[in-house]
């Protein structure tokens, strides 16, 4: 069977059974749902009982999980940058504005689409902790962005080995360069017209080659970020 690709240029994967569209008027819903809504807002801070335990989610085993993992990651990612552009920072600029509303608008098609392929044995949504980020200072939401970028990137390298269905490594291969692409604009925003862009604590200068971690070393990372406990013990390694 063919692969097809959905308006996004993602492949979609086999035994997926609908492409996700991913139109403006997509993006427009899903800023607009979680904007507006309240949804994410009231996740974020406004809980009517935060003392309340959540119950695990498991990734799950073999490709499956990885695909989970990732899941995870541009959850925790869209949610984020939603945030960020529903409540800006002081002083964000109209460029600045526009760079990160069309980083968030990535991030949300990422999440859906792999939430579309993953059908059933997609993991439940998860509930973000973004208590220890100042949302009104530039400093506090550039550096998490900064932090949020590199950890997915190293994150989708080490798991490209771990993928057997050429398929899925394709699609991540995908995601991962536009991930990095994200990175290299938030480290410009920060430090401009600079080397940092790819600076050497994430590209190596001898290989040219970008940091690759573990599903062991990024999650502990991002759990900080996610009121959700993740467990990964069934993961490939």
């Amino acid at each position: 069977m063919k692969n097809q690709q959905n308006e996004s240029g993602l492949t979609m994967l086999p035994g997926q059974l609908e492409p996700v569209k991913v139109g403006r008027r997509l993006f427009l819903y899903y800023a607009g749902a979680l904007t507006t809504g309240g949804a994410l807002l009231a996740a974020c801070g406004n809980e009517e009982n935060p003392t309340t335990v959540m119950a695990p989610v498991d990734l799950g085993t073999g490709d499956t999980g990885i695909l989970n993992y990732a899941y995870a990651l541009e959850q925790l990612e869209a949610a984020f940058y939603t945030q960020v552009i529903a409540t800006p920072y002081s002083g964000m600029t109209d460029a600045e504005k526009t760079l990160l509303t069309d980083i968030r608008d990535h991030e949300i098609v990422h999440r859906e689409f792999l939430k579309a392929a993953l059908g059933t044995s997609a993991i439940a949504g998860l509930t973000p902790n973004f208590a220890s980020i100042n949302f009104t200072d530039r400093t506090s939401v550039l550096g998490t962005a900064k932090a949020f970028e590199d950890l997915g990137v190293s994150a989708y390298n080490g798991a490209g080995p771990l993928i057997t269905n050429p398929d899925y490594l394709t699609v991540a291969g995908k995601i991962v360069s536009v991930e990095a692409r994200h990175a290299a604009a938030i480290r410009d925003l920060l430090n401009p017209k600079s080397a940092d862009f790819a600076g050497d604590d994430v590209v190596a200068p001898t290989t040219g080659l970008d940091v690759s971690n573990p599903p062991a070393t990024v999650l502990p990372i991002a759990q900080k970020y996610v009121k959700t406990s993740i467990t990964a013990t069934n993961l490939p390694k």
